[in-house]
């Protein structure tokens, strides 16, 4: 069944986006990443929300909820508690909806405790290192699977102007 409505989680400190250490993460503000969520979704003909939360509970009841909120899908970014959040970990694995787990910086070129995803095994797959483009890929690839997975991503409707 083709996506229809995507659920995009941005977990802890992803509020700071913009300002903490802009090196690794860069000058987007969280504001500014989800415009460029909002708009790629809109292109694809998929209804998203964003949400924010610094809170581990909040964001298992946001997964949990995701298929009965209407939702196809997950994109979701752990932020730090991709590393050791086992709730969150079995909040993925038990629910029907695909997850793809995203990160702004390459975690696997960090520090060697960013390296580990206890996510990563329940979540349909992980996307990371390509900034901002880590989200957009992960609709994509949300979207490909709502079209029974044959590989071919759905047409773009014409861009708005």
């Amino acid at each position: 069944m083709p996506l229809r409505a995507a659920l995009v989680l941005h977990g802890p400190n992803l509020n700071l986006l913009g300002t903490r250490e802009p090196a690794i993460y860069g000058r987007a503000t969280l504001a500014d990443v989800d415009k460029l969520i909002r708009d790629h979704a809109r292109d694809l003909g998929v209804r998203v929300e964003c949400r924010q939360s610094n809170t581990e509970g909040q964001l298992v009841d946001w997964l949990q909820g995701a298929a009965a909120e209407g939702f196809g899908g997950v994109v979701f970014n752990p932020g730090a508690f991709t590393h050791y959040s086992i709730a969150l970990r079995d909040a993925v694995s038990a629910i029907a909806l695909p997850v793809i787990e995203v990160h702004l910086s390459n975690v696997h070129g960090r520090e060697e405790f960013r390296r580990h995803s206890v996510i990563a095994a329940a979540a349909r797959g992980q996307i990371a290192g390509f900034g901002p483009l880590s989200y957009l890929l992960g609709l994509d690839a949300l979207v490909v699977l709502g079209d029974d997975g044959g590989g071919r991503p759905r047409r773009r409707r014409a861009a708005r102007r």
